[in-house]
């Protein structure tokens, strides 16, 4: 159903709604949230390897949130040997790789939420999105959770860490965070398979090797 609002006179209006569908709508709050939480976990990240900042001098916490945060630019970048999306992932857990493992899981994981998006910054009427494109995305970060748990370098150290135990206190926000940004995705695929009656294939082989 198309959102018409006819004589509002309310400040907050927008003409350019008028061309949004519901599920357009939707897409714009989810994708915003998506955004933030990926913020938020790249902030996290950092304030937990502090190392992988230092490997980079003169850059800050914000700066790198700068860069792969920019929409008016694709997320190719020389240090991750111009490697995108699941390939820039994958650095991460890489023995050979020496540069930033923040950065390269971050632009990865940005990137292939972007995709799922058909790297569109807000939704209109014509604006079609996949489904399966969703879902992958939802299950390759199942996939990234598991390796930051469980992947080890030579040393039998994690590549990055993430939860942890703060005296006798668990500190699962990591976990928390994912587990939101897996949720929005599922229910965005599940929104756009209703519309597109549509079934959603669940095998995906992305990150797991």
């Amino acid at each position: 159903m198309s959102t018409i609002v006819p004589g509002c006179s309310n400040g907050s209006f927008k003409i350019k709604n008028v061309v949004k569908t519901d599920i357009d709508m939707i897409a714009d709050s989810h994708l915003n949230e998506m955004n933030a939480l990926m913020q938020e976990l790249m902030i996290k990240l950092y304030k937990r390897n502090p190392r992988e900042l230092e490997k980079r001098p003169g850059e800050t916490i914000e700066s790198r949130v700068a860069q792969t945060f920019n929409m008016n630019r694709p997320l190719i970048f020389e240090e991750l040997d111009n490697k995108q999306v699941i390939d820039a992932m994958l650095l991460c857990f890489d023995q050979k790789f020496t540069g930033d493992r923040v950065f390269a899981v971050m632009a990865g994981l940005v990137g292939m939420i972007r995709y799922s998006y058909n790297n569109l910054p807000e939704f209109y009427m014509l604006d079609f999105l996949d489904e399966q494109k969703l879902n992958n995305s939802a299950r390759n970060i199942e996939i990234l959770v598991w390796r930051l748990s469980n992947k080890k370098d030579e040393n039998e150290n994690l590549f990055l860490l993430t939860n942890g135990v703060d005296g006798n206190i668990s500190n699962l926000s990591f976990e928390r965070i994912f587990g939101k940004m897996i949720a929005i995705q599922d229910m965005m695929a599940s929104v756009v398979s209703g519309r597109t009656n549509r079934t959603i294939n669940n095998v995906v082989k992305s990150v797991t090797s």
